[in-house]
């Protein structure tokens, strides 16, 4: 049974377009191709980012949060109450006005009291300012040092400047240590992130970022074992350059730089646009789509990359138009922090606010914490 299912997981034409086989991408002659097995090398170098995440955030990014004056801000605490915790826990963060009178009838509380409590109860489950000051400096270090990385492994190749030179030879092409490096480098962080979900800031598009890291590291596992790793690498670097500039944006804007966080934000969103609804679909998906026919026959893998393709383009479709409701807040009034994030709410909110930030928290757009 098991001899089976390897059988068919490996069959040559899932895998590879007709007329090649795996014998023929074996080492020989100087030329070393990826392998599958090299594939293993991700879960280590994922703990090991995990690791040197842990010492960034702790030795270098709290004392800079320190020395910025960055604090959490002090939030009350709710008081015990059974009743509403168990409500909280088993049914909703913020409960309907039916719910709510229900409520005050079984703990002989006010209904503002009742409110109150559920605004302290969603606030302690908010992480604090000051690790989202963390998550944010170690993604922007990371993204910034992957894109460096990219640029060093892709500024001197034919297919940056030529993209049919993507499919020249394919899929007998001969495997880089750059390439190897970059990929294993990129992996390992993608695995990284799915691993500390449990821990990690949550926001709004949180179903969003999972689908996109899973769908991310089935891709680049996928050209990895039919050698697609020339388009993975260009794709990859064009990812990294504008999340430099959105994880900079929030560092900054923690750090109540507001100006240099608004400059950032301006150019990050020029540089997505760009780059996730230009270039990514116009020049890489069609480079996908059209120019290995020239090479070789349609086979599953063929349609299979490209089907991943199209659907990361739908996750930036979905983050375009949160992107442009944060440039519209930032040009027609006030835009404070992630329009991904849920804001933290204060005792006194008038009845405005506190329906616009309970809009995200119950319904479609549940997420806890930031």
């Amino acid at each position: 049974m098991l001899q089976t299912v390897s059988e068919w997981l490996w069959w040559e034409r899932l895998w590879l377009p007709a007329n090649v086989s795996w014998s023929d991408l074996e080492d020989s002659e100087g030329r070393v191709y990826a392998k599958a097995s090299q594939l293993h090398a991700a879960l280590p170098c994922a703990l090991c980012l995990l690791l040197v995440r842990y010492l960034f955030e702790r030795y270098l990014a709290t004392p800079l949060a320190n020395v910025w004056g960055i604090r959490d801000s002090v939030r009350l605490t709710a008081e015990p109450n059974p009743s509403l915790e168990n409500y909280f826990c088993s049914q909703a963060r913020a409960p309907s006005q039916a719910d709510a009178r229900s409520l005050c009838k079984k703990t002989s509380w006010s209904e503002r009291r009742v409110q109150v409590w559920f605004k302290r109860r969603r606030n302690q489950e908010r992480p604090g300012l000051r690790k989202r000051f963390c998550e944010a400096s170690w993604r922007c270090v990371f993204y910034f040092f992957a894109f460096v990385c990219g640029v060093l492994a892709l500024y001197d190749k034919p297919w940056l400047y030529n993209l049919k030179e993507v499919w020249a030879g394919f899929p007998k092409q001969s495997m880089l240590p750059s390439q190897y490096f970059y990929y294993l480098l990129e992996m390992g962080f993608y695995l990284s992130l799915l691993l500390s979900l449990t821990f990690d800031v949550k926001r709004k598009d949180f179903k969003e970022q999972v689908i996109h890291h899973i769908a991310t590291l089935t891709l680049l596992s996928f050209s990895w074992i039919s050698n697609y790793i020339r388009i993975g690498t260009l794709v990859l670097a064009v990812h990294d350059s504008a999340d430099i500039l959105l994880e900079g944006a929030k560092v900054f804007n923690y750090a109540k730089w507001h100006q240099t966080a608004n400059a950032m934000f301006v150019v990050f969103t020029v540089l997505f646009m760009l780059t996730r609804l230009v270039i990514f679909p116009f020049w890489l998906i069609h480079c996908t789509w059209v120019y290995p026919l020239e090479e070789v026959a349609p086979f599953f893998g063929y349609y299979f990359f490209n089907v991943m393709l199209l659907v990361l383009q739908i996750l930036h479709l979905y983050w375009a138009v949160l992107i442009s409701r944060m440039a519209y807040k930032f040009i027609f009034s006030k835009l404070e922090g992630d329009d991904r994030s849920d804001e933290e709410e204060g005792d006194s909110d008038s009845p405005k606010d506190r329906n616009h930030k309970l809009s995200h928290i119950n319904g479609r757009g549940r997420a806890n914490g930031h």
